[in-house]
């Protein structure tokens, strides 16, 4: 493999959402792979996989494989289970792991994570406004805010990287004195700003018609929730590649939607496709228009 290729890290290796990316990943970067195991869902194994557990907090036993990396795509989740009120639990570790990951980068001197945040960050607009159609459209700009703990674990995501993105980890004026010198500037400008890119990815699995029969609103969110794979793929390798990422304050954070040219979109890509150069191939319109002509031209004749 050459030497000049990107070096990049991948948490989550075995799982749906790299399985997705791992073979251009794999043609194009110098891949490092992480997971606790080895195996896909289907039991089949994962070459180059290192398996590790990230939510370790003795950082010393993974920390050798963030050295010398470019960029680290955060993939790894722990899944939750059972009812609503008991998930808190299971995100808490979800956060802690992310945590782990940033320390580590930070640490390592990465010059940029790429973290796979979800669409669930912000869906209480979805459930409450998009579909009440007091809402057309949402931007990544505004305040997360969900109505499950699923969500709040990616919202917490999103707000945990904004800290390690910032310049504001050295000594100083996090402290609750006010005889601090710089207590009106906190720590700004007291460490070195990680890039982080959180990717807010949409429905990336394909579309089964018989899921939908009955259920016409579904099957519109499904449209426009949609992500191909490819586009998926070229959205994370954007985030990779793109040269600079800072906001309109400075800040090398971003927060971009991953969906496709989606006809129905209610999710704003206009950041992803300004700042990272995102082009997205496909719309959900066309991929199932034939989906759409039986379930919804149609819908009448499937009661």
């Amino acid at each position: 493999m050459p030497n000049n290729l990107k070096k990049i890290l991948m948490t989550g290796s075995t799982g749906f959402i790299a399985s997705l990316m791992l073979p251009r990943f794999r043609e194009k970067y110098n891949m490092t792979l992480l997971d606790t195991r080895d195996k896909n869902s289907d039991g089949d194994l994962t070459s180059g996989i290192h398996v590790v557990d990230l939510h370790d907090p003795d950082r010393s036993k993974y920390s050798r494989f963030f050295k010398d990396i470019n960029t680290v795509v955060h993939l790894a989740y722990m899944r939750r289970s059972g009812p609503a009120l008991e998930h808190f639990e299971i995100e808490k570790r979800n956060i802690e792991m992310a945590y782990n990951v940033l320390r580590s980068a930070y640490e390592s001197n990465v010059q940029r994570v790429v973290i796979a945040s979800s669409n669930h960050a912000a869906d209480w607009y979805e459930h409450n406004l998009i579909h009440n159609n007091k809402k057309d459209i949402l931007s990544p700009y505004e305040l997360p805010l969900s109505d499950n703990f699923y969500g709040w674990a990616k919202a917490s995501y999103e707000h945990l990287a904004f800290v390690f993105a910032t310049g504001a980890l050295g000594e100083g004026g996090d402290g609750p004195f006010i005889t601090t010198n710089n207590i009106l500037q906190g720590n700004s400008g007291t460490s070195r700003k990680m890039e982080v890119v959180m990717v807010r990815i949409g429905a990336p699995r394909e579309l089964n018609l018989d899921e939908y029969i009955g259920k016409p609103a579904i099957f519109k969110r499904a449209l426009g929730a949609y992500i191909s794979s490819r586009d998926l793929t070229q959205l994370f390798e954007k985030s990779i590649d793109v040269g600079h990422i800072k906001n309109e304050y400075g800040i090398p954070w971003q927060v971009i939607y991953g969906i496709s040219n989606n006809t129905r979109a209610f999710w704003s890509i206009s950041n992803a496709r300004e700042i990272f150069g995102y082009d997205p191939q496909d719309d959900s319109e066309m991929i199932f228009s034939e989906h759409i002509k039986k379930l919804l031209v149609n819908e009448d004749k499937l009661r």
